[in-house]
């Protein structure tokens, strides 16, 4: 009986030993398990910790590849777009005024037009020829009376204007210096130093008011100076842009595109430079 107790004990043992054997058994292998995969996922995340840095250095590289050529391009853009607004020539736009005054020691490249009459160098002969033209079609006897100005002739037209102003409209110097600058720009701030612009009047009636525009001549080269690039400058009604008087006989050169597109636009220089900018 204390045998078969004895066995039936040992039984019980040996069955509890082997659940707990099979239960560390699970533990074991689960831990082993659940090491093996966060080795696995430690080398894996390695891995691919290595492709994204891989691949961000990669980017840096052609970050600085695009950083360098952007550089180089940049360092040649300044004489490219010299080059390029030298060929559009668009210092043929430049307004000069008592706002925008011309740069200290200006001098333009000039040419002779007709005597002592000289324009720059690129619409000189483009005025004369322009002027041929009209007496050639029958309309008028243009001359030209006023072309390149030095600022000491400037000058001198200034003072002038602002005595005549005083001796006829007020005695307050000041009012008829401002009276003057309307009619005679100021030193530094004439288009004629510019060299770009004509004062044409007709023969048959040599004086410089607003009867200068029922002239034959002055009819046909308010219709026909965009041809040969030039602008009537000072337009009837539109002394408030320009802050100059009505000027029938003051032409200015531009240059055949910009004449053209000015003269179609129906606009003033001041407000096609505008328009130009806000493009």
């Amino acid at each position: 009986m204390n045998n078969t107790s004895n066995s039936s004990k040992n039984e019980v043992r040996l069955a509890l030993i082997l659940i707990l054997v099979t239960l560390l058994s699970g533990v074991l292998l689960q831990f082993g398990l659940q090491l093996y995969a966060d080795r696995a996922a430690s080398r894996a995340g390695t891995a691919i910790a290595v492709s994204v840095l891989d691949e961000i250095q990669d980017g840096f590289q052609e970050i600085r590849t695009v950083q360098d050529d952007a550089a180089e391009r940049l360092a040649n853009l300044p004489q490219r777009k010299q080059d390029r607004l030298d060929a559009l020539q668009l210092d043929l736009l430049m307004v000069v005024s008592a706002e925008s005054p011309l740069p200290e020691g200006y001098a333009p490249e000039l040419d002779t037009v007709v005597g002592d009459y000289q324009l720059d160098a690129r619409c000189a002969s483009l005025c004369w020829q322009m002027m041929q033209d009209c007496r050639e079609s029958g309309h008028g006897l243009p001359m030209i009376c006023s072309a390149y100005r030095t600022q000491e002739f400037q000058q001198f037209l200034f003072d002038n204007k602002v005595y005549d102003v005083l001796w006829e409209e007020t005695n307050d110097r000041e009012k008829a210096r401002e009276l003057a600058a309307t009619i005679v720009a100021l030193p530094g701030t004439s288009e004629h130093q510019t060299g770009l612009a004509a004062d044409i009047m007709d023969e048959v009636y040599p004086y410089l008011n607003e009867w200068q525009e029922h002239t034959e001549a002055q009819q046909w080269l308010m219709e026909h100076c965009s041809e040969y690039g030039f602008i009537l400058r000072y337009p009837d009604g539109t002394s408030d842009i320009t802050g100059i008087i009505y000027e029938p006989w003051h032409y200015r050169y531009v240059g055949g595109k910009f004449a053209r597109e000015i003269t179609k636009r129906g606009i003033t220089l001041e407000e096609y430079v505008a328009w130009r900018r806000g493009r």
